[in-house]
């Protein structure tokens, strides 16, 4: 069996999706999830970094920031999850480890009105761009921690202030 030098697995996904982010903008979401793919199972992917959990909340670990993009990851524990909400910049998901569970919702009632929910389990992927329509929430509903890596149109730094348009 080869053993992995520490964080060989995350440099070649983060090489991927630096490559994948050059597409043009309409087609970057879907490259940059198709990136994160060959990488999403292995078990070695985040060997040597510290993602702790938060008892209170998912919690966001930077990965990687590239121009104009940002590629976290989220560390779930059992029955949490994200606000409803509609993304303001792309973005791309893939399950790393455990099972999350995308919700969507129908734009336009007061509260959001769910439609569909799809189980993402690891080595799964999502993506959407900027738009208001592409309503979601993200949960883990199971019992063990869950992580998944994202990346998204927008830096770091913007994220608090400029990524999730929250509706409920």
């Amino acid at each position: 069996m080869n053993v992995l030098r520490p964080g060989l697995a995350l440099e070649a996904m983060l090489g991927a999706i630096r490559c994948a982010a050059r597409t043009p903008e309409d087609e970057r979401p879907g490259a940059v999830a198709d990136a994160m793919v060959p990488f999403l199972r292995d078990p070695t992917l985040l060997e040597g970094r510290d993602c702790p959990s938060c008892p209170e909340r998912y919690t966001r670990h930077l990965l990687d920031e590239g121009d104009g993009y940002a590629v976290v990851a989220l560390v779930w524990r059992p029955m949490q999850m994200s606000p409803v909400h509609a993304h303001r910049a792309w973005c791309a998901l893939g399950v790393h480890r455990g099972i999350l569970t995308e919700h969507f919702f129908e734009l336009g009632t007061v509260p959001p009105r769910p439609v569909d929910a799809v189980l993402r389990r690891e080595g799964d992927t999502s993506h959407g761009g900027a738009d208001p329509r592409l309503i979601h929430r993200l949960a883990n509903c199971s019992a063990e921690v869950s992580v998944s890596i994202h990346a998204y149109g927008l830096p770091f730094a913007r994220f608090a202030e400029g990524l999730n348009h929250i509706l409920a």
